[in-house]
């Protein structure tokens, strides 16, 4: 897989996802196998480019090659001003939101609300493209607005004649949201005509459903959201599997335990301990979804108000599963959604 010059160590990416794929995360997900990772969106508002968290976004130190920064907007103008902005301050890539479904975006004509407008599309993605002429812009988008109006044909027509270099798709429409099974067939449509490398999205949450995704659909690669969180260790799952046919055994409990452990070390010191302690919880509840005395743990880790306090309790709990099992042991079996969830 390769998206300009950057030729990637593997088919496999890290979906950009909104208070998520922070730099801890990426570079996390990264040393866990990923072969890329996308960042969380940055406004295209140039007024917010001197806050706290526009410069924290901005914030590339020590991060694996390539640097992919999502950029969101629907001003060609001020998109073009946002990813010149960014290659400025080390994004190696430009990524264009277009996909994203939430209405505060939306409500802006932002995200995948630009899919009703084929020639908004078509100056923003030529604008930025013009505005970085020296790194990679690549596309994310969906199936289209609704099921009356999936326009990704030509919405991955207009990508290329644009100059975008590498287009993910997200397998549902907007009206969809994450509801339903996402489908595939028309990415692999695209597929058929594209001459740009093209990444399938959406419901890839197990190795044997990211085999499945790649033969189905013929894409170059396969990005990865939802199931990662708290399982970044399933990158190195699916690249193993993809390879070998074969599945990882599921990690140790004691590697688990030091994975959470150095990622929220990452997230005191990217955010500072108030905010880190704040971002850090959802992180806990994600690796420790469906553990064995998981409910109980969550909610008093809700409570903790200092970095002491929260290592402590996330010690005490990996210290008692150690005790008791090698491997991670859930009180219930997952289902696929669970772990995409």
């Amino acid at each position: 897989m390769q998206i300009g010059t950057y030729k990637l160590k593997n088919n496999l990416i890290v979906a950009p996802m909104a208070g998520v794929t922070d730099r801890p995360f990426r570079q996390l997900c990264k040393r866990l196998g990923a072969g890329m990772a996308v960042s969380e969106m940055v406004t295209s508002n140039s007024l917010l480019y001197g806050s706290a968290k526009t410069r924290r976004r901005a914030n590339h130190e020590g991060e694996v090659e390539p640097i992919s920064v999502q950029i969101a907007g629907a001003d060609p103008k001020m998109m073009a001003e946002a990813a010149r902005y960014n290659v400025d301050n080390g994004a190696q890539i430009i990524d264009i939101n277009m996909g994203c479904p939430a209405k505060k975006i939306c409500n802006v004509l932002a995200g995948s609300a630009l899919l009703r407008d084929e020639s908004l599309v078509t100056r923003i993605l030529e604008a930025v493209v013009k505005a970085v002429p020296e790194v990679p812009v690549t596309l994310k988008t969906r199936l289209g607005w609704d099921k009356a109006n999936r326009s990704i044909a030509l919405v991955a027509r207009i990508a290329e004649q644009s100059g975008i270099q590498a287009l993910a798709i997200h397998g549902r429409t907007r009206a969809c949201m994450y509801h339903g099974d996402a489908q595939y067939d028309l990415i692999a449509e695209v597929k058929s005509r594209a001459g740009i490398p093209i990444i399938a999205n959406g419901d890839i949450n197990t190795p044997e459903k990211a085999k499945q995704v790649l033969e189905q659909t013929g894409a170059d690669a396969i990005m990865i959201g939802r199931a990662a969180q708290g399982r970044p260790w399933i990158f190195r799952e699916m690249d193993y599997f993809l390879k070998t046919g074969m599945r990882l055994p599921q990690p140790e409990v004691a590697e688990i335990h030091d994975v959470l452990r150095d990622h929220l070390q990452d997230l005191y010191a990217f955010y500072g301990e108030e905010t880190g302690v704040r971002v850090a919880r959802k992180h806990i509840s994600w690796y420790t979804k469906g553990l064995v005395g998981s409910a109980n743990f969550r909610h008093m880790m809700n409570q903790l108000p200092t970095v002491e306090t929260q290592l402590q309790a996330v010690n005490d709990f990996f210290g008692q599963l150690r005790a008791q099992h090698d491997r991670l042991h859930y009180e219930e079996e997952l289902d696929e959604w669970e772990l995409a969830a």
